[in-house]
């Protein structure tokens, strides 16, 4: 029997970018039945609903920032419930675009800092989102949380970084849509990051399990940010920015299962889902069975299931 709880807390944040429908994300996890999944592994889960959202004025940040004053008030609320969380168990925040990690993780950098140890990220994902408010081009916000949560200026009335993850302490795998800005920015900064290129040729489980010893050896905290499009389209379709050749289900399994191997997640951002564009709940499901693995379930615990009847 697991001992510690796990907490969901529903993000459904569809302001980070133009492109609608992650509002239905938390919804399509629960009805993919990941509680009942958590459940049979053990853990007791919480989950607390969608959160709310009171939008804030974000009047000095570029005209072309999509829908700024809804990230910003989404990035209060989830920072105040995700510190919250991390004293009743583990959070696992459900989104939702990944703007939504503007403030889960701010909220793990508080808790970590609140218990006097380095946090760390592991950010799964064909993106940096390293780009700042005035670097976008887009002016979508869900390419901004680690240049957010790394201390990068430009946000302007959004809460502030305290204490701001060292970028030494942040490793991305499965890179391979990065623009002009953000290469310039990634290669001038100390983060690690893995593109896809360098998986093939070496392999997914060696450069993670780097990364986890470095974790461990400073005690650290794992704050773990899965995005649907760090998959392969051809198994994760439903996602706004699809970007052929990601991670296989195998190799995304084995990242799930060295984690859960390792101990150290602290907590899970399961983000960019966007049910509009699955089919009959496919996406859905792949997420919850890699959460599932990340928590403990390995392939052989898990009875065969039809996609398609």
């Amino acid at each position: 029997m697991q001992t510690k709880p796990v907490v969901l807390i529903g993000a459904p944040v569809d302001s980070g970018k133009t492109r609608k429908g992650c509002v239905m994300g938390p919804d399509a996890y629960r009805t993919a039945r990941l509680i009942p999944a958590l459940e049979a592994l053990g853990y007791q889960v919480r989950d607390m609903g969608n959160a709310p959202n009171l939008p804030q004025a974000a009047p000095d940040l570029p005209a072309h920032v999509h829908q700024a004053d809804i990230t910003l008030g989404w990035t209060m609320t989830l920072a105040k419930m995700g510190h919250d969380a991390f004293d009743q168990g583990l959070p696992i925040f459900l989104g939702g675009d990944h703007a939504l990690s503007l403030g889960s993780g701010l909220a793990a950098i508080r808790h970590a800092h609140q218990s006097k140890r380095p946090l760390f990220v592991l950010w799964l994902d064909a993106h940096s989102d390293f780009h700042t408010p005035q670097s976008t081009q887009s002016g979508n916000l869900h390419g901004t949380p680690l240049a957010y949560l790394t201390g990068r200026d430009g946000f302007h009335h959004f809460p502030t970084v305290e204490t701001p993850l060292p970028q030494e302490n942040i490793c991305i795998l499965g890179l391979r849509s990065v623009d002009y800005a953000e290469r310039i920015a990634l290669q001038n900064s100390q983060i690690t990051y893995h593109d896809m290129r360098d998986i093939d040729e070496n392999g997914i489980s060696a450069p993670l399990k780097a990364f986890l010893a470095r974790v461990r050896a400073a005690n650290g905290m794992l704050h773990v940010s899965l995005d649907v499009d760090f998959l392969d389209p051809a198994i994760a379709p439903a996602v706004g920015t699809t970007v052929p050749g990601g991670a296989t289900l195998r190799e995304a399994h084995l990242v799930m299962e060295i984690l859960h191997d390792s101990g150290l997640m602290t907590s899970l951002d399961l983000v960019e889902l966007n049910p509009f564009l699955d089919e009959r709940g496919r996406t859905a499901q792949v997420m919850v069975d890699l959460a599932a693995s990340a928590l403990g379930r390995r392939v052989f615990d898990r009875p065969t299931q039809q996609f398609f009847s």
